[in-house]
């Protein structure tokens, strides 16, 4: 049971700063950016670039990877999304599409379509009750819990937080309090950015830096953001967790007993099929998500 709930909490891993990123930048531009899981992708292999190449410690090189992730994120947002804006948010939508593409097809060019692992040293498993998990799985989830607890205590207790979420809520009123929107927005943005490829970079460890972990990530993240309210990025990191806890029921519980056999589980290859499912009841039963006081105020 333990390392169930282990395996829920990796996965969550996987998805929450991408998800976080994506539900925050949604806030304060108000459309979708498919191309958001593509930001993951580049950051995987920019990580993997200065760890393999550069020789960069693995710390380093996964920091500086988001940072400059998050440089290419306010790059395209400013000489794409932001006119594509102009003309409303489904022709933006549209826009993220190709721009995704975009990314996938430069990656595919340069890098190839080849899984490029890292190169990390061999360490034994630490063992927490019965359950084990890398050392590398340990870092991923401590990270990702300190992000997740040090943008709390930013968004709800410092006064950058408070413009954030004032401009989310109502940016002609941010706007006429003297409030510098375009300056917000673009930190925001530099920060989802950061946010995507840390968290690509992190997944890459041990999936390994390769084209598809965008679109790989693409049905979970949106089914996360949308099931914790688009908008509401704290509810986009409950929506990752319920996402993962779904996927984990899916590919490691028995139905077997359940259906008088001896061992049945269901393929890998239906976990696309399980996040469908819950973004489909979603849309159906609570289309602003299941923390949705805040987006519908918004």
């Amino acid at each position: 049971m333990l390392q169930f709930f282990i395996d829920a909490l990796m996965r969550t891993a996987d998805l929450a700063l991408v998800a976080l990123g994506l539900s925050m930048l949604y806030g304060l531009v108000k459309f979708p950016n498919i191309a958001h899981v593509q930001y993951a992708m580049v950051g995987s292999f920019i990580a993997y670039w200065l760890y393999g190449t550069a020789g960069l410690p693995l710390s380093a090189a996964l920091v500086l990877g988001a940072l400059l992730t998050g440089g290419i994120t306010l790059v395209v947002q400013l000489l794409v999304f932001n006119h594509l804006l102009k003309s409303g948010p489904a022709i933006a939508m549209i826009g993220s599409l190709a721009v995704s593409m975009l990314l996938v097809a430069i990656i595919l060019g340069v890098a190839g379509s080849f899984p490029h692992m890292f190169a990390l040293p061999s360490m034994e498993p630490v063992a927490v009750g019965d359950a084990r998990l890398s050392r590398v799985q340990l870092w991923m989830l401590l990270t990702t819990a300190v992000l997740l607890i040090v943008f709390v205590v930013i968004l709800f207790y410092s006064q950058v937080g408070r413009a954030m979420r004032a401009l989310a809520s109502n940016p002609t009123l941010t706007n006429a309090s003297g409030l510098n929107a375009v300056r917000i927005t673009n930190a925001v943005t530099v920060l989802s950015g950061f946010l995507a490829g840390l968290g690509g970079g992190m997944l890459a460890l041990n999936s390994g830096a390769h084209v598809n972990l965008g679109n790989d990530m693409l049905l979970p993240v949106f089914a996360a953001a949308i099931l914790g309210g688009l908008g509401n990025p704290i509810g986009a990191v409950a929506g990752a967790f319920l996402i993962a806890l779904a996927e984990t029921i899916i590919t490691n519980v028995n139905f077997g007993p359940f259906l008088g056999r001896g061992l049945l589980f269901i393929p890998v290859s239906y976990i696309g099929a399980g996040s469908f499912l819950i973004l489909l009841l979603a849309l159906l039963f609570k289309p602003y998500g299941l923390f949705d006081r805040g987006v519908r105020r918004v």
